[in-house]
């Protein structure tokens, strides 16, 4: 096995699939890659970046919702290292009606802006690139 040529799928539980779907597809500019429903209870809404290693699964079960509970550790982090990427993306969202919070690891606040998508879990988009070397 190739790690890395791996794709990832992160999967979590929404309670309000068009909400999320606004925050991530309009706010931060990732694509609808699918739909679903019918899975059994379930529906959800895949949403990445087209032809990107990763994509954000979000389900919710129809008939028995699952409570959500992030922690203010819990964290989707995006690297912008282009500043103007980076103020592009936090303008989107902001124009969104989001605003930006305090970090609990203030680490990510020196060059970051940390947001809260609309179940409660913490993404930060950060202006930096990640040098592997450094990080490890």
């Amino acid at each position: 096995m190739n790690l890395r040529e791996i794709q990832i799928r992160i999967a979590r539980p929404s309670h309000d699939l068009e909400r999320v779907r606004h925050f991530y597809e309009d706010g931060l500019g990732f694509d609808v890659l699918y739909r679903f429903s019918g899975h059994g209870d379930f529906e959800g809404i895949m949403l990445g970046m087209k032809g990107a290693p990763y994509h954000l699964e979000l389900t919710r079960h129809t008939s028995h919702p699952v409570e959500i509970s992030p922690s203010v550790e819990d964290l989707l982090v995006f690297y912008l290292p282009d500043q103007r990427e980076w103020e592009d993306a936090v303008h989107r969202l902001k124009k969104c009606g989001y605003e930006t919070v305090s970090s609990f690891n203030s680490y990510w606040d020196r060059v970051g802006a940390t947001f809260i998508d609309p179940d409660g879990y913490r993404v930060v988009l950060q202006n930096a690139s990640w040098d592997r070397e450094e990080e490890a």
